[in-house]
């Protein structure tokens, strides 16, 4: 894909277990001076998806418009890496990302996560293995109507919405947690499992109301709210999962992309972590 400001580079790395690494690094050429960094995950519910999905995503106007550095990672799929090699990768694009700071001219306090869909499922798992590990600290997370729960919802049970059903959902977790797709499994691996919401970072996402992802996204947003971290969630009535993405034309999908932009300049004011 062209675009006149936006600056594309592969980086490959070798992760620290012999792993091959693909990263797609966008910048924007009419920036000189250190921006936010964005660890951007694409979806595909774990076992699909591409990096270059993040030209299609919200993470491509974060560029364009706020001079955002995003990193989009290769990361390996679960047709034939099963849990936790995505989470794996993703973790090691983070510490990519942290330890060349400078280098991507990434503000150190400015470190954020996102994804959508399963993409934001990853991006949840990783904040919460990012708290753990103390290593790096993220300052926002955006995972946008995120896959994060491998047992059925009331709104994930029956759904029969486009592009994403109860069908693709059962097929998805099956696929990513192999044996296990029904078990009470460990946080990293479906962080609706997780007990401990506290010191996680701030977040923002939408949803809408009849896609499969609608309980556990609310679900989420509440449990970090009871812990006292701040984060919102938008609503939109519609049974597209990925709406905004597949028909950004839409009048919903406009008012979607406004409101995360909106979001996305609060944080980028108030928002901060502490990273030496």
């Amino acid at each position: 894909m062209k675009d006149k400001i936006i600056k594309k580079r592969i980086v490959k790395i070798k992760t620290q277990k012999g792993n091959k690494l693909s990263l797609l690094i966008l910048s924007n050429k009419n920036n000189s001076g250190y921006a936010p960094g964005i660890l951007w995950i694409h979806g595909g519910g774990y076992f699909t998806g591409m990096k270059e999905m993040v030209y299609m995503s919200r993470a491509l106007n974060l560029v364009k418009k706020y001079n955002a550095v995003v990193i989009s990672p290769g990361y390996r799929l679960s047709l034939f890496h099963p849990y936790p090699k995505a989470l794996e990768d993703c973790y090691e694009a983070l510490l990519y990302m942290f330890y060349h700071c400078d280098e991507l001219k990434i503000l150190k306090n400015q470190i954020m996560v996102g994804g959508e869909s399963a993409g934001g499922g990853l991006a949840i798992a990783l904040v919460m293995l990012a708290r753990d590990k103390k290593e790096v600290n993220i300052a926002y997370q955006m995972p946008l109507y995120p896959m994060i729960d491998n047992f059925d919802t009331s709104s994930s049970v029956n759904n029969h919405g486009k592009v994403w059903n109860t069908r693709r959902n059962h097929f998805g977790w099956k696929l990513y947690l192999r044996k296990r797709a029904k078990e009470e499994v460990e946080p990293y691996a479906s962080p609706a499992r997780q007990k401990d919401y506290s010191n996680l970072p701030r977040a923002y996402t939408f949803v809408c109301d009849q896609e499969p992802f609608y309980d556990e996204t609310i679900t989420y947003i509440n449990n970090l709210q009871k812990a006292g971290i701040s984060a919102k969630v938008d609503i939109y009535p519609s049974n597209i999962h990925a709406f905004d993405m597949l028909y950004p034309s839409k009048e919903i999908s406009k008012q979607a992309i406004k409101k995360f932009e909106e979001e996305f300049e609060y944080a980028l004011k108030n928002f901060f972590a502490d990273n030496k």
